[in-house]
């Protein structure tokens, strides 16, 4: 388990207020820059990022703010659709999940236009959402209630998927949009067919809890995991148990997100400490993480949709790392 020095961030942004979620847009949005969105308490911000990276005229990081938008309680996950746009008409549309197990999706036209639509039917506390990848016209969540729960923009229930422990992660095939990942507490990863709405594969992290998994969206063979200290990666063509395993995080690993740049490259986080939080970022070649870095009291993890940068967000503040490749 790693233990030693920890690399700054590549570049940071400050922020007024504590960031308790922060996502890339996994979407092309139609604007050479990225659109970003974090949120904290009663509050969402969304803006976009250019690195250096992309643009020989940035230096760093470039953000600006297209609008802050009011949010009634702490936001607790935040999911794009793919309907965002900053190109013709601009269109902002996202989904927050929030304490009072309510989720809210909020469309934007930068101008006048705000909407707020708020959708009730889980009993506990929500912990991960996601859009229909191909046209953003479902939301799927899961929740404590052990549900998944798909809902149509008017936030109507289409489908509910009874679960056998806390539902702590789901993730949309991005092109067989009837395909639907669900991974739940105890250690199980299961995999829907929605139009039957039956499992149709599932995968055993073998321990628990399990409190983070993610699909490899470049390679859907590959699924990965974050549970007890350990991060797990599956081949689901070879078997329902973990092809590689390795301890990470001394203080439980809390989250997995697999890089959307490259297939080998994912990133994990401890759980918040009471000082920083460990972010490590791995290599399938390598046998130890190619980054360490830490923040303070961080929370949240994404991976920019083209470069192999992630961000975690903090005490006022967004920090990111850049890995070279």
């Amino acid at each position: 388990m790693q233990e030693d020095s920890s690399r700054s961030p590549s570049y940071t942004v400050t922020c007024e207020d504590y960031v308790h979620v922060v996502e890339f847009s996994p979407f092309s949005c139609g604007s050479p820059a990225s659109l970003l969105a974090y949120g904290g308490n009663q509050y969402v911000v969304v803006g976009t990022c250019l690195f250096q990276e992309e643009d020989v005229e940035t230096e760093g990081v470039e953000f600006n703010v297209l609008r802050a938008f009011h949010h009634d309680l702490r936001v607790d996950a935040l999911a794009w659709s793919p309907e965002s746009r900053l190109d013709r008409i601009p269109t902002l549309r996202f989904c927050t999940a929030a304490a009072d197990r309510k989720l809210r999706l909020l469309t934007s036209d930068l101008q006048d236009r705000h909407e707020v639509k708020v959708m009730e039917g889980h009993t506990s506390y929500i912990n991960h959402l996601v859009f229909e990848p191909t046209e953003g016209k479902q939301i799927a969540s899961v929740s404590d209630d052990h549900t998944c729960r798909v809902w149509d923009l008017d936030g109507k229930e289409s489908c509910t998927l009874r679960l056998r422990s806390p539902g702590v992660s789901v993730c949309w095939h991005p092109e067989e949009a009837f395909k639907l990942m669900v991974a739940e507490k105890k250690g199980t990863i299961r995999f829907y067919d929605l139009l039957t709405q039956q499992a149709i594969l599932s995968l055993d992290c073998g321990q628990s809890p399990l409190l983070s998994a993610d699909w490899c969206l470049t390679n859907t063979i590959k699924v990965g995991a974050a549970a007890g200290n350990d991060w797990l990666i599956w081949d689901i063509t070879r078997s329902s148990y973990p092809q590689e395993k390795r301890p990470a995080h001394v203080d439980k690993a809390r989250l997995f997100k697999w890089s959307r740049a490259n297939e080998n490259l994912f990133a994990t986080t401890g759980c918040p400490g009471k000082i920083s939080t460990q972010l490590l970022i791995h290599h399938l070649g390598h046998p130890q993480p190619v980054t360490v870095g830490s923040a303070a009291v961080g929370s949240g993890l994404s991976w920019h949709r083209t470069l192999p940068l992630c961000v975690v967000g903090g005490d006022r503040k967004l920090s990111f790392w850049m890995t070279e490749m």
